[in-house]
């Protein structure tokens, strides 16, 4: 592998213990989870917003000076980023708040966040040689990595839930990924995919374990920033599951402010469902993430005890936001409102953002010219099972016209 000179080192983020970017580790003998340090100086000698600017690339390979990785994958006809941030005016009327827009990470190639995250792993384990990748996943990750591994021409391997959406099960077979169901929860499969790394040497997408994922997941912060022409939001609202997505987002913001990009951190809100609420139960009642019995409909945030909470508490606590909980009857709601009123239809992790948002303005904790971006990180399309129980489907008519007028009557006044 080719010396990464804008990598400083890797640190560990209980422990503080240093490692050089090679030969690559996963995690400290501690335990702790491994933090890239990236060498600003020398990229600030290298690069700037105004060489940026010049850059056609529109996916996350823009950011490449940014990214644990000697070089951009040598084929981007699949484009991973470069998603919109729009206007969300219609949800600032009704919540009577500030500018309020959504970062519509639906559009990726899998339908999810998780791509960017796959992506950069893809092109990490193609540097060290590796052509198996592993990972356990409720079903985004796991269809993001069968989606791009299928394109690069990479084996995956998935370890998944029996009960992940049938949808996201049906993805990842379409793009040709090994498969294997297991009779357990998430955490379960995250430890047999250890072992199985562990005993073959097969390169690991596991969240949290692996330290590349935050650094491919901290790109929609970098686009963020930049599609806000380097003036960052007052506040992300983010759903938060293992703690991978909203340490990653720290850290991409943590990156331009060292670079001198951006002025200010955004405060972070993590967002979790009541069911599955380690992260927030420890901002709340201490530094000590205990595991639950995670039980929600948002089966992408359904983690008993997250692989990454040392990441997600930094983020919160050093962004000076906050944690909030939210029902799974909340986060139904919020999925459809935010379809309706957005034409954006994210699973029900993805509308729990939103869910925290309304919560949030109920309790008064944001100020009213207060700016929100919503990191809505997956495809509804995902879990239709989940979003058909805020809905109905009405019977079907006969085909005239007296039954149409007769069904339509409300509906035309």
């Amino acid at each position: 592998m080719k010396v990464l000179s804008h990598i400083s080192h890797l640190t560990c983020i209980r422990c503080q213990r240093e490692f050089p970017p090679f030969p690559f580790q996963y995690t400290c003998s501690c335990g702790g989870n491994l933090d890239y340090i990236l060498n600003y100086p020398l990229i600030a000698a290298k690069w700037s917003r105004a060489a940026l600017a010049q850059n056609s690339e529109r996916s996350i390979w823009r950011y490449a000076p940014l990214l644990p990785v000697a070089q951009s994958p040598a084929h981007r006809g699949i484009q991973v980023g470069g998603t919109p941030l729009m206007d969300a005016a219609e949800l600032s009327r009704k919540l009577g708040t500030g500018r309020i827009l959504i970062k519509d990470d639906t559009r990726n190639p899998s339908g999810s966040l998780k791509d960017r995250a796959s992506a950069v792993a893809l092109q990490h384990a193609g540097e060290l040689n590796q052509n198996i990748v592993v990972a356990a996943s409720t079903g985004n990750a796991a269809s993001s990595l069968a989606c791009l591994a299928a394109y690069h021409r990479t084996r995956a391997l998935i370890v998944a839930p029996a009960t992940a959406p049938t949808a996201k099960l049906v993805q990842i077979r379409q793009y040709g990924a090994g498969l294997l169901p297991v009779n357990s929860s998430y955490d379960d499969a995250f430890d047999l995919v250890l072992a199985l790394t562990e005993k073959f040497g097969w390169y690991s997408r596991n969240t949290g374990v692996n330290p590349v994922l935050s650094e491919g997941k901290k790109t929609v912060a970098l686009e963020i920033a930049e599609q806000m022409a380097w003036k960052a939001p007052d506040w992300v609202f983010v759903p938060v599951g293992d703690g991978c997505i909203i340490g990653g987002l720290y850290k991409g913001f943590f990156d331009l402010l060292h670079l001198g990009w951006i002025e200010n951190m955004p405060r972070l809100v993590a967002v979790q469902a009541e069911n599955s609420s380690a992260i927030v139960d420890a901002l709340q009642g201490g530094t000590i993430v205990k595991a639950v019995n995670a039980n929600t409909v948002a089966d992408s945030i359904a983690v008993n005890l997250p692989r990454d909470p040392d990441k997600a508490l930094r983020a919160v606590q050093k962004s000076n936001g906050f944690g909030i909980t939210v029902s799974d009857e909340e986060i139904l709601t919020a999925q459809h409102e935010l379809a309706y009123s957005t034409g954006i239809f994210g699973e029900p992790a993805a509308a729990a953002a939103y869910a925290g948002l309304k919560t949030a303005v109920a309790r008064d904790l944001l100020n009213s010219s207060d700016s929100v971006v919503l990191l809505i990180t997956g495809s509804g399309l995902k879990d239709i099972q989940a979003a058909s129980k805020a809905i109905t489907v009405p019977p079907a008519i006969d085909p005239t016209l007296v039954a149409a007028e007769k069904r339509l009557s409300d509906w035309i006044n």
